[in-house]
């Protein structure tokens, strides 16, 4: 059953892909009844998928006039990824001695099926895979307010984490560096696990920085 929730985040999907990838570019303006005749859906979901988008920093909501496209800054990217390098490195560590019986089948079971993706070259399902292995971890910190905020970061970076992946063979990569993350934890080494993981999330910007550089789009340094 389709519902309104489900609409808006299907368009803030499409829409974070264009302006993350330079299909819609920045100082565009992005209207409500354009957005809903485009998307056949009505203002409430587009409404809701603005709200997101400005919420991750993609767009301006300007009263009466839209949400304009904001430019992307790559320096300000790639400084958002090294935070949270570090802060999920950090999680990992916790996570490593923490992380329950439950959670460790579970991990493997969501390894399993991203692998298979990887192999596959399917990109939407590797994706969402992705943001489940990575949110199992935050979870298997077993720390609340650190589970809060890293989910907050990801939030602000959802688009571009999404983004990276479509750098070539960045699926492939990407999924490797996943089983080193979970080799390091089945053998106990939360010092090996973050310094994983830290390598995992900048790689991800660097894979970033070389797509956007790759399909030409203009970013502001």
């Amino acid at each position: 059953m389709t519902t309104a929730s489900s609409i808006s985040e299907h368009i803030r999907i499409v829409l974070s892909d264009e302006i993350s990838t330079g299909v819609i570019k920045p100082g565009s303006v992005l209207e409500e009844g354009t957005l809903s005749a485009r998307f056949s859906a009505s203002r409430t979901p587009v409404r809701e998928a603005l709200r997101q988008l400005e919420a991750s920093g993609l767009v301006e909501i300007r009263p009466r006039k839209g949400a304009f496209v904001l430019p992307l800054t790559l320096p300000r990217l790639m400084q958002m990824f090294e935070v949270t390098a570090e802060i999920e490195a950090m999680c990992v560590g916790l996570a490593t001695h923490r992380i329950t019986g439950v959670e460790r089948a579970e991990l493997f079971h969501i390894q399993e099926r991203a692998s298979e993706a990887a192999k596959n070259a399917n990109f939407e399902q590797y994706d969402e895979l992705n943001l489940a292995f990575h949110e199992l971890l935050y979870r298997s910190a077993h720390n609340d307010f650190l589970f809060e905020e890293l989910m907050r970061l990801r939030a602000r970076l959802l688009p571009f984490r999404r983004t990276q992946l479509r750098y070539p063979e960045r699926l492939h990569s990407s999924n490797r560096e996943h089983e080193a993350i979970i080799r390091a934890i089945m053998q106990g080494d939360a010092n090996q696990a973050s310094l994983i993981m830290r390598e995992h999330m900048l790689n991800a910007g660097v894979a970033l920085a070389r797509f956007m550089q790759m399909t030409g789009e203009e970013i502001t340094e």
